[in-house]
């Protein structure tokens, strides 16, 4: 078990060796001085929780010692030792803090008395802050509970939307599966069962983002081909567009290299944000034709994706609240978490997306990420956008 540390400063050697055999009695570990100067230096080095000092000293006095080893550590117990004629001294220390005083010839009874209330304030302090750190603690729960119960009557609120709309399609695709049978239609069988995979590929999607809100896993670094990911990601979408009628363009410079993520969560952004730019194309009617572009290319320590469409665009509005969850401007087609996951992928990734934007003209998503980064920087969460390489 650890001793509690005293430092004992006197100039006077036989008072010194007297109260260092009394306090090492009493069970603590005693540091000792000859004067104010070489106590803060043994202060520094062993810092003591209490101090025990003459008043009277040459160089450097005991009023002015507990000055600077209040300043230095204000949580230090200081305990002065007085002469009878210097009570006026005493007293002044106390309007420095002083924790209490002791007159010579000093008895051992009073000094145990003295140390005792010194370590009390001590463990009254430490407790004191052990309480407000719990109650913060408790306090910072109770809001994060709220916080998270508000959150959830809005997902569930989203998602009962949601569902609501996808349970229609279903209906709807199945009703023209059932005609189509009934009436051995193979096109209307066709049309029946897209809808079907297309309404269970969204409950799908909406399946992911809510497990994704509700619990993130570590990330899982490797490093991987730009170039090959860029092209696993347009391999998936290029068929999505081209069912929409419109066209996809892969705008990829072969001279960019690898970097480190986690493969499936940022594969899982970018297919959220071209869904997105799929999306606003379809509900585009001022244009005869739509375009996606899928851009990537290196500058400097980043990869970035570029991601172009030239649907309806966004106001100013919808882009300031275009990352924030159960947010959609899709009616019943989406849960409002699909972007607002996508830029959480990216921030665990050190990285940033740049919304560009017109009403009518289009929309320009920039995901930049950076190639590699350090180990320190993968194991913590990122505590804002701020905080990037």
């Amino acid at each position: 078990m650890l001793k509690n540390k005293i430092l004992l400063v006197d100039d006077e050697k036989d008072i010194r060796d007297v109260m260092h055999l009394s306090l090492a009695d009493m069970g603590y570990a005693v540091f000792e001085a000859q004067n104010g100067a070489e106590a803060l230096a043994v202060f520094r080095e062993v810092q003591p929780q209490v101090v025990l000092t003459d008043i009277k000293m040459p160089t450097m006095d005991g009023i002015e010692l507990l000055q600077k080893v209040k300043h230095e550590n204000p949580e230090t117990e200081v305990v002065m030792i007085t002469g009878h004629g210097d009570m006026d001294l005493a007293i002044k220390s106390l309007k420095y803090e002083a924790t209490d005083f002791i007159t010579k010839p000093i008895n051992v009874d009073v000094l145990e008395i003295a140390l005792k209330r010194a370590f009390d304030k001590i463990i009254t302090r430490r407790k004191l802050r052990e309480y407000t750190e719990n109650l913060e603690r408790l306090v910072r729960e109770k809001t994060e509970l709220q916080s998270h119960l508000s959150s959830l009557g809005l997902m569930i609120g989203s998602i009962s939307h949601a569902i609501k709309g996808l349970l229609t399609g279903l209906d709807g695709g199945m009703y023209l599966l059932d005609s189509g049978f009934v009436k051995e239609n193979q096109a209307q069988i066709k049309e029946g069962w897209e809808v079907v995979k297309l309404m269970i590929a969204r409950i799908r999607k909406m399946i992911l983002d809510i497990l994704f809100y509700a619990k993130e896993r570590d990330l899982k670094w490797e490093r991987i081909d730009a170039l090959s990911f860029a092209d696993e990601v347009a391999l998936v979408m290029e068929p999505r567009a081209k069912s929409q009628e419109i066209e996809f363009v892969r705008d990829f410079d072969l001279s960019v290299g690898e970097f480190e993520i986690d493969a499936g969560y940022v594969h899982s952004a970018l297919i959220n944000i071209l869904e997105n730019a799929v999306d606003a194309c379809t509900r585009d009617e001022s244009k005869k034709s739509h375009k996606i572009v899928l851009g990537v290319r290196q500058k400097e320590k980043h990869i970035a994706f570029d991601i172009f469409d030239n649907g309806i665009g966004m106001d100013s509005e919808t882009k300031e609240r275009l990352f924030t969850p159960f947010f959609s401007s899709k009616a019943n087609k989406g849960t409002g978490l699909g972007l607002f996951i996508s830029n959480k992928i990216i921030e665990q990734h050190r990285g940033e997306i740049i919304v560009k934007s017109t009403p009518g003209q289009g929309t320009l998503f920039t995901i930049r990420i950076p190639t590699m980064l350090p180990e320190s920087a993968k194991r913590r969460p990122p505590k804002n956008m701020a905080e990037k390489p």
